[in-house]
C-alpha cells in the first residue's frame, strides 16, 4: 500500500474515507446527475452511468445552472449523494451544494493524483486528502 498526501483549501469542513470516483471532465448537477439514483447521466462523459453516492467525487470544476446546488443538497438528504467533493478550483454552484448539504468539499487539489478506486481519506478540516494506493507486485 503506498500513501500520498495532498494539500489544498478547505471549502466545507467534515472527514470521510471512502473510494475514489474521478472525473476529468467538469460536472453539471442540474442535467449531469440523476437525482433519482445518483447516477452520471451525461452523454460523453467519462463517467456515465457511475453513481456517486458514498463515493470521493474528484472532478476538475463544477458548470451548470444554480439549481445544481439544489440537487446535490436533494442527493445528500436521499442517501445518494457523495462522501466528499475533491476539485482543482472551486465553483460557486458546488460550493453552494456542499454547504448546503454539509459534504465535506476541499479544492486546489491536483486530481491527476487521485485514481478511481484508490481509497480517500478526507481531512477537511486541515485541508489534507491522503491517497492509499493499491501497488500491485
Amino acid at each position: 500500500m503506498q500513501q500520498i498526501t495532498l494539500k489544498g483549501r478547505v471549502i466545507v469542513e467534515g472527514r470521510c474515507k471512502a473510494e475514489a470516483l474521478v472525473s476529468t471532465k467538469p460536472i453539471s448537477f442540474l442535467g449531469g446527475v440523476d437525482p433519482n439514483n445518483g447516477k452520471i447521466i451525461m452523454k460523453n462523459h467519462d463517467l456515465y452511468g457511475k453513481c456517486v453516492k458514498d463515493k470521493v467525487l474528484c472532478f476538475p470544476h463544477g458548470h451548470g445552472s444554480t439549481v445544481g446546488s439544489y440537487v446535490l443538497y436533494s442527493l445528500a438528504r436521499k442517501h445518494l449523494g457523495p462522501k466528499a467533493i475533491i476539485n482543482q478550483t472551486a465553483d460557486p454552484v458546488v460550493v453552494v451544494g456542499a454547504i448546503i448539504a454539509d459534504v465535506p468539499m476541499i479544492d486546489r487539489i491536483d486530481i491527476k493524483q487521485i485514481k478511481t478506486g484508490d481509497t480517500v481519506e478526507v481531512d477537511a478540516h486541515n485541508g489534507l486528502v491522503k491517497v492509499l494506493k493499491n501497488v500491485e507486485s
